[in-house]
């Protein structure tokens, strides 16, 4: 369906050129508003229903009673279906509502009306179709680093319209103190954060997240499309797991009371309904799987440093490390009860006939290997003090046979292998969805010597990928690991962006959308790449 300039109008939006709300100033002006602050949203839609999202601050403080009125047409002629939403203190003034009763396959305008007569925003959404379905397009978003740049993936995806459905796989935000990630430096002018420190606390999290939604970008990209969203690590912190993150330190406090105070103010700041996993049926098409894969279940990190600068020989040690406590086959990234959710899942999906699985979640799944590191790398690699360590511990890691990041699921091989040897248990026509690197991959997934599926792994939003740290051409790097990766086939490790992935009954296209810059406002991009598989064959086509 396209929006033309009258509904446009109606709906109240604040196109690209909106500078006037990106500036610090009115951005302070915003995290002090009363009223509708934040615009409106939308998520985890079904056939039949929808789950709308406001926010709403009133100049007396307490609790307000708002009302959602939901219409096929913008000026909202005839009301379809509503309910009620409070927005309350001990929520941070967000409010959501769940409306039933809608039909499938349908475009839908939504607003809140306070009880002063106030009235929102005017949002889209669209519920999910039902029977035959020829075809159905994601959009897929992960790891925004808000003074890393602008977010103009947001931007040029919130003019499209040929998605159906927006999907997060994390890192929506990052919890680092201002002056981080990035530094002072390197920062953009005009995208400060709130608080300056690092969020540890509820107050914290729900101002960093409150600073975020600001952004005209990601409020229209909300305003204009539902989402399926799942936190990754930067929700929290680094590097994350059931019961601890890379940079969580004593002096910090609680971790689970860190944690709990993290998914509150995600809960409450995104058009989600807490459910920590779930899945969305599209007719006969596909099934989505959103499996949560960091804080539910996570087993520890394993770090290579501490192997590396050990005594004794340092491949050796990292050998012992690999043979040892990474193949245990206890460590998990979902849990049993949430893995054996997901696989029973695929099955059904199957049995009932849709044609694809689609599993969108957070880390990437493909086996990315590399050679020791050539000299001329080497001596171009732009890391900050402590990156020697990391560089020392790569090297050996890769002499041993084991990926740089175990942070992935290269980090958890026995649950890697129950994944993928559930998906050909199942006769799946698995397609996986990751995020996380904040560069882009094409993997084909393999599991003893068998195909398993296709995973599309998503560069960044804003975030820095490795074209920051090593000042070689792009096309040399990316033909680097794919070289020493057999199940990689394509990767570009310079641009920022989003995918557009397109299911129809035989095949799965998924397009990389790659932004000329994020350092300004722009709607401008640079050469796409496509890549697609066919039903049945479960690799990529030449």
């Amino acid at each position: 369906m396209e929006i033309g300039r009258r509904e446009l109008v109606l709906m109240g939006g604040f196109g690209f050129g909106a500078a006037a709300l990106a500036g610090p100033a009115a951005m302070a002006a915003t995290l002090r508003a009363n009223g509708f602050t934040h615009n409106v949203a939308s998520g985890e839609p079904g056939p039949n229903s929808a789950l709308l999202w406001t926010r709403y601050v009133p100049a007396h403080g307490g609790e307000t009673r708002l009302t959602a009125e939901v219409a096929e047409t913008p000026d909202f002629k005839t009301i379809k279906a509503g309910g009620v939403a409070v927005a309350r203190r001990g929520d941070d003034y967000t409010a959501r509502v769940t409306v039933a009763g809608l039909e499938p396959a349908r475009f839908y305008y939504y607003r809140f009306i306070a009880a002063n007569g106030a009235v929102s925003p005017i949002g889209r959404t669209r519920t999910l179709p039902v029977g035959p379905v020829g075809r159905f397009c994601l959009g897929v978003f992960s790891c925004a680093n808000m003074p890393n740049g602008w977010f103009n993936a947001y931007a040029h995806a919130a003019a499209r319209d040929d998605i159906d459905l927006m999907v997060h796989t994390g890192d929506y935000f990052y919890e680092y103190q201002r002056g981080y990630y990035p530094n002072a430096q390197k920062a953009v002018a005009g995208r400060m954060i709130e608080p300056p420190t690092e969020a540890i606390r509820l107050a914290d999290y729900r101002l960093r997240l409150a600073c975020y939604r600001a952004d005209p970008d990601l409020q229209r990209l909300h305003q204009m499309f539902p989402m399926i969203a799942q936190r990754d690590d930067h929700e929290l912190g680094n590097d994350s797991w059931a019961h601890g993150a890379e940079n969580h330190t004593p002096d910090e406090g609680d971790y689970e009371v860190r944690k709990r105070a993290s998914i509150k103010a995600y809960n409450e700041w995104l058009p989600v309904s807490g459910q920590s996993w779930s899945s969305y049926e599209v007719g006969d098409l596909a099934t989505i799987f959103r499996p949560e894969t960091r804080l539910t279940a996570r087993s520890a990190w394993l770090d290579m440093r501490p192997a590396v600068e050990a005594a004794g020989d340092p491949v050796a040690n990292l050998i012992a490390l690999r043979d040892g406590p990474l193949a245990d086959p206890k460590r998990t990234l979902m849990g049993d009860t949430q893995e054996q959710w997901l696989y029973q899942g695929m099955a059904q999906s199957k049995r009932r006939g849709a044609k694809w699985q689609v599993v969108s979640q957070q880390v990437l799944v493909g086996q990315q290997k590399l050679p020791e590191l050539p000299q001329a790398m080497l001596s171009n690699l732009k890391l900050p003090p402590e990156g020697a360590a990391y560089l020392k511990a790569i090297n050996a890691a890769a002499k041993a046979g084991l990926p740089a990041d175990l942070d992935g699921w290269a980090g958890f091989p026995a649950a890697r292998a129950r994944f993928l040897s559930a998906a050909q248990a199942a006769d799946a026509d698995l397609i996986v969805l990751s995020g996380d690197s904040h560069n882009a991959w094409a993997f084909d997934l393999a599991q003893d010597g068998r195909p398993a599926g296709v995973e599309f792994g998503g560069h960044s939003v804003t975030s820095p990928g490795l074209e920051e740290y090593i000042s070689v051409p792009p096309a040399l790097v990316g033909q680097f690991f794919v070289n020493a990766s057999p199940e990689l086939k394509w990767a570009e490790t310079s641009s920022r962006g989003y995918m557009a992935i397109e299911l129809t009954p035989e095949k799965v296209t998924g397009e990389w959308v790659m932004m000329e810059g994020v350092k300004t406002r722009s709607l401008a991009t640079r050469p796409s790449r496509k890549m697609q598989v066919e039903r049945g064959r479960r690799i990529f086509s030449p």
